[in-house]
């Protein structure tokens, strides 16, 4: 393909439905990345549209130069970036004179998944800090108002409206909102990967599909080229031509530390995602409870437990393992990192840690209320199977596995330690 000159055309075609509200995310969230040239880019095609926004008419790109101000070469490289972003697709059609283009537009993510994505949210930390980053959040953050002592009328459709015998409705292809699709294929160019290292080492099972995602996502979450990716699987590739797959996490992590004076990804220093929360209004005790593992990054939460004393680094990656590894949101992880604790005398335990967080993984739990549900199941059939055998140890259990957890049903001990945690969050 040969490069893009100020004659050759293109053609704009709208593939999503465009609302002001995508402007303010374009803005807000993807500038701080992409840059405003890219931003420009985007809202300028969005502009030569049609009236309808569905096709444009033809132009060339000596237009984008003149409405941008900008070389060519600038103006590519913007396009590059929404292209990575899933904001933009590219056709190309090679002529000797002049070539044609096909640009398609594509809706940017609604704020709650952008934020919450595990690259771009942190990519998104990284560019603006964590105090504007923060003011994003609470901007964007779901609004509840308190419903209690009110009760919901909602009529239902089919109250509403009545059934009846008609002809099918004509199936007919409608215009709709297709937002951004990240691609994370391109993080590493395996081609260059494969020959940078021996041939004696690798086989045609070596980098399968479930490998090379693992890959890349180890290359974002610790931003590591393929070169150095190519010298870390050096060291992780057994006599198979396999790759160990702990050995790699573990030695991404290290190269990460290495570079970074020690420290971790921010993957710990979040909070659930605002579409994950409970609706706030409710004023239990066990409600209280959930806002704080809701509310509480893991890396403050387990700070707390340790009286103030900062978590270790042994501790730090053992809860980015959580994350990481085994895909658990921050309220999750919290609840797990609480209980545990509770029934093993104040000790994290990696296997048991692994264990739990296995199955949860496995069950798609998501949510603060399903990881507290699935921890009192589980604490259940511990404590039968303690009972049934001939121990006699007690095993305790968090106050908050009190289904109530109303007063009059708490001990003085369970009492004190839920308002004890109240307090430290607040």
């Amino acid at each position: 393909m040969k490069g893009t000159y100020p004659a050759d055309t293109y053609v704009v075609v709208n593939q999503t439905v465009l609302t002001e509200n995508d402007k303010k995310t374009l803005i807000s969230l993807y500038e701080p990345i992409i840059g405003p040239i890219a931003v420009s880019l985007y809202l300028t095609l969005w502009s030569d549209l049609d009236k309808l926004e569905i096709v444009s008419t033809t132009y060339t790109h000596h237009h984008l130069m003149t409405i941008l101000k900008s070389s060519l070469e600038i103006i590519v490289k913007a396009r590059q970036s929404l292209e990575a972003l899933g904001l933009l697709k590219s056709f190309f059609k090679e002529d000797e004179n002049i070539s044609e283009y096909i640009y398609e537009l594509y809706s940017p993510m609604a704020p709650s998944d952008f934020l919450n994505h595990p690259i771009l949210g942190v990519l998104l930390l990284n560019n603006i800090g964590e105090k504007e980053y923060n003011n994003l959040v609470q901007y964007y953050k779901k609004q509840s108002i308190k419903k209690e002592g009110f009760t919901e009328i909602t009529s239902n459709m089919n109250v509403t409206f009545k059934s009846a015998t008609q002809r099918e409705a004509l199936k007919e292809e409608v215009r709709k909102q297709t937002r951004a699709v990240i691609n994370l294929n391109d993080v590493i160019d395996f081609d260059l990967l494969e020959i940078s290292i021996p041939k004696g080492m690798v086989n045609a099972k070596t980098f399968n599909k479930r490998t090379k995602d693992l890959i890349n996502q180890l290359a974002y979450i610790y931003n590591i080229d393929t070169i150095k990716m190519s010298e870390i699987l050096r060291l992780v590739i057994d006599e198979y031509g396999l790759i160990n797959k702990e050995k790699l996490r573990d030695a991404a992590r290290k190269n990460y530390e290495y570079n970074h004076n020690g420290s971790l990804p921010t993957i710990v220093y979040r909070t659930q995602p605002d579409h994950l929360k409970t609706p706030e209004g409710d004023t239990s005790n066990r409600a209280k409870m959930i806002y704080v593992f809701e509310n509480t990054k893991p890396y403050d939460f387990l700070k707390s437990k340790n009286k103030g004393i900062k978590p270790t680094v042994r501790d730090l990656k053992l809860m980015e393992h959580l994350a990481v590894d085994f895909n658990l949101n921050p309220g999750v992880i919290n609840v797990l990192i609480d209980y545990a604790l509770r029934v093993n005398d104040g000790k994290l335990n990696q296997k048991y840690l692994e264990a739990i967080a296995s199955t949860w993984s496995r069950k798609g739990i998501k949510t603060v209320p399903e990881a507290m549900e699935a921890a009192k199941k589980g604490h259940k059939r511990v404590v039968k199977t303690v009972k049934e055998g001939s121990q006699k140890t007690e095993i305790k259990a968090p106050s908050w596995m009190n289904k109530e957890n109303s007063r009059e049903e708490m001990s003085e001990e369970e009492l004190k330690e839920l308002e004890s945690m109240f307090e430290e969050f607040r």
